[in-house]
């Protein structure tokens, strides 16, 4: 239902209830997947709690996949799938739900580790679209994974933990900022400049340093004792990770804000969090999923990496992972010709799970009121994306549009439509357009939030709630809008 209400309004004491419960768990799932590994590694441990089996110990079993079966498959840990196996010929399509598990943040460089005039610091290369200015002087954290020249696995998250140490980036003081206030916004802080500080301890090598030139130390040994902090953070990082300074450079190090999701409001009404594009998305899309029964239509949710980048790369939208898992799927149901892949893709329904820029009072002006959306309204439709003519866009049918209305009311949930800014303002992107190839009905169907793509994002409790509402219905209503 198309409404001008807000949500608070209309929910009744036991969807209230409800929302508390919904929202609880997606905060816990904001403060365990921080990055696109951990959001795949906590995604896979409740699909194998919801009965959900690895396809690969299926494909090498040659086992057969029936309705009510459920199968997951993932990508080095970054990107995952799932389908829940309907009742209907799945030659006849699939209901899918597709977000993505990156958020902007600041990766790590593969030769990081620098000392200069008694400070060490990790130099690093911003991911995705920052206002590098918001990410100076917060506390910071360290997540990612190291993986050594044998092939062992280091897993690394400092920062969030009360008693850890947290990091930061270093921003000129007020009284000297003269020249800098002058800049733009987008020079006041360069890229270069992102450098994060890690250090000011300098190492203690034992003996003096010409007891040292004048023996058999290590010419290694003798750099080190030119950078003394820089050799403290490595000895540290040895002694806690067994790691060297060489494994940078088989490194997947991502800096994200430090500190866990927080209700926000005297009401209590919102929450404050980073990495809410697209989680929110996501894990909204992934509880609808894991929560429906056996569908008519095969159900799928596919939770995908590097869209904040363009989908690029073996693990992005833009790979062939899904088709070929897909593939892989109807071959253990007995469609092994790749005819049958192409009907079931083309015949297939998705919303393309993404946030939408809430409207803000405050930047009224970058906004056409009457295409806006607004926090705890429901769900948005973006019937296309894209920037100025809709370049770069999935513009959606309005058959398929009409379809999803009809499912939406029949089942009490409330949504509403809207543009990303006013014209040639600004424009954005998602995976719309790339399931849109295979000729499959696509919309992108999100959740309106404020200060996106900053270090802290804001959402309605109301509409996490409300998500998690309409994509269930639409993995167990939505049919072919064309009666297959």
């Amino acid at each position: 239902m198309a409404r001008e209400k807000s949500l608070w309004e209309i929910y009744t004491e036991q969807q209230l209830q409800e929302m508390e419960a919904v929202n609880a768990r997606y905060r816990e799932l904001l403060d365990r997947g921080k990055t696109e590994r951990e959001c795949a590694k906590v995604s896979i441990e409740m699909a194998q709690a919801a009965g959900y089996r690895p396809l690969d110990e299926l494909v090498k079993a040659g086992s057969s996949l029936c309705p009510g079966d459920k199968v997951y498959a993932q990508y080095n840990g970054k990107t995952l799938v799932l389908y829940h196996i309907g009742t209907e010929p799945i030659e006849n399509g699939m209901n899918i739900l597709g977000a993505h598990i990156d958020s902007p943040r600041i990766d790590v460089k593969q030769n990081p580790l620098y000392e200069s005039t008694g400070l060490a610091y990790l130099d690093t290369h911003y991911y995705g679209g920052i206002k590098k200015y918001q990410w100076v002087t917060i506390p910071l954290a360290i997540h990612g994974v190291v993986i050594k020249k044998d092939g062992s696995r280091v897993d690394i998250c400092l920062g969030e933990n009360e008693d850890d140490p947290v990091f930061a980036i270093t921003d000129l003081l007020i009284h000297l900022a003269q020249k800098q206030m002058t800049k733009d916004a987008a020079k006041v802080i360069e890229g270069e400049g992102l450098d994060v500080l890690v250090g000011s301890v300098p190492r203690d090598f034992g003996g003096s340093a010409e007891e040292e030139s004048a023996g058999d130390a290590a010419d290694s040994e003798k750099k080190l004792r030119k950078t003394p902090v820089k050799a403290n953070i490595l000895q540290l990082l040895k002694e806690r990770y067994g790691i060297e300074e060489e494994d940078f450079l088989s490194a997947e190090l991502e800096v994200v804000p430090a500190g866990r999701a927080r209700e926000l409001g005297f009401d209590r009404s919102m929450i404050l969090s980073y990495g809410q594009d697209d989680r929110i998305c996501a894990f909204t899309s992934l509880m609808a999923m894991l929560e429906t029964d056996t569908p008519k239509r095969t159900a799928c949710c596919l939770l995908v990496d590097k869209e904040e980048v363009g989908s690029q790369g073996a693990s992005g939208m833009q790979s062939r992972f899904f088709e070929n898992m897909t593939a892989e799927v109807l071959a253990l149901m007995g469609y092994p010709s790749a005819l049958s892949l192409r009907r079931t893709l083309q015949n297939s329904s998705m919303l393309s799970s993404d946030v939408s820029a809430g409207f803000d009072p405050l930047y009224a002006d970058v906004f056409e009121t009457k295409n806006a959306a607004y926090l705890g309204k429901g769900v948005v439709f973006n019937k296309f994306t894209g920037a100025r003519g809709k370049s770069g866009s999935s513009d959606a049918n309005p058959e398929f549009m009409a379809a999803i209305r009809r499912i939406l009311d029949e089942n009490e949930v409330q949504f509403q439509t809207a543009e990303l800014g006013k014209v040639d303002v600004g424009g954005g992107g998602t995976i719309a357009w790339i399931m849109a190839n295979y000729g499959m009905e696509v919309i992108d169907c999100g959740l309106a939030v404020l200060c996106m793509h900053a270090p802290m994002e804001i959402s309605s409790k109301a509409d996490v709630y409300e998500g998690f509402r309409a994509y269930k219905v639409f993995l167990e209503h939505m049919t072919n809008i064309y009666g297959l």
